[in-house]
């Protein structure tokens, strides 16, 4: 039987827990290789500052990379296609792992000044996006944090909590990406659920 194919995007900020891109697009890969119906096609959008914390040549060449310099210089007249409308359209799934406290608080407030931010103030919320709160734990902790990641729930976006660990800069507590492994499983699971409720 031909797999399905399901075209997710991975946004990535400006959190040190970006150097697990590399991992995380690895393990999806594979699991496109393993008997579940349908097959993974992966973009990723990075912020600026994103790309302190990941080489490019780490990314598979599978996987298209887009960036704010790609969005501006893809439209140069009226009728050229708008690219945080047409990655919206064309992703059936948006993860953001790490979300990061700064991008956290755009988005709440719909704020959208970069290509990340736009592609999820166009989002189509019909659609599934995920994202992974990641930040020192005195930022976590701070009571704004919250209310914002509350204000992303509401509105249908499924959050994959902080963790506890010991953190980049020594520290010990909450705000820690979720593992690899269970960012991945829950976009397993979430695949499986959007391709057995979409319509052909």
């Amino acid at each position: 039987m031909e797999k399905k194919l399901l075209n997710i995007i991975i946004g990535v900020t400006g959190s040190v827990a970006t150097i697990k891109l590399p991992l995380i697009i690895e393990n999806l890969l594979n699991i496109t290789n393993v008997e579940n119906g349908y097959k993974f096609e992966i973009q990723v959008i990075c912020t600026e500052r994103s790309k302190h914390f990941f080489k490019i040549t780490d990314i598979p060449e599978c996987c298209s990379l887009f960036d704010d310099d790609v969005e501006w210089s893809s439209w140069n007249h009226r009728g050229d296609p708008v690219l945080h409308i047409e990655l919206g359209k064309w992703a059936d799934m948006l993860v953001i792992a790490p979300l990061d406290a700064n991008t956290l608080a755009k988005i709440s407030q719909g704020i959208c000044d970069n290509l990340l931010t736009c592609t999820v103030r166009a989002w189509d919320v019909s659609k599934p996006l995920l994202f992974c709160p990641a930040m020192n734990t005195r930022m976590y902790q701070h009571p704004i944090t919250a209310n914002q990641i509350e204000t992303l729930k509401a509105w249908g976006y499924k959050e994959i909590p902080s963790i506890e660990k010991k953190l980049m800069c020594g520290d010990t507590g909450i705000g820690a990406m979720a593992d690899v492994d269970t960012i991945v499983q829950k976009i397993h699971s979430t695949a499986q659920d959007h391709v057995n409720n979409k319509k052909d």
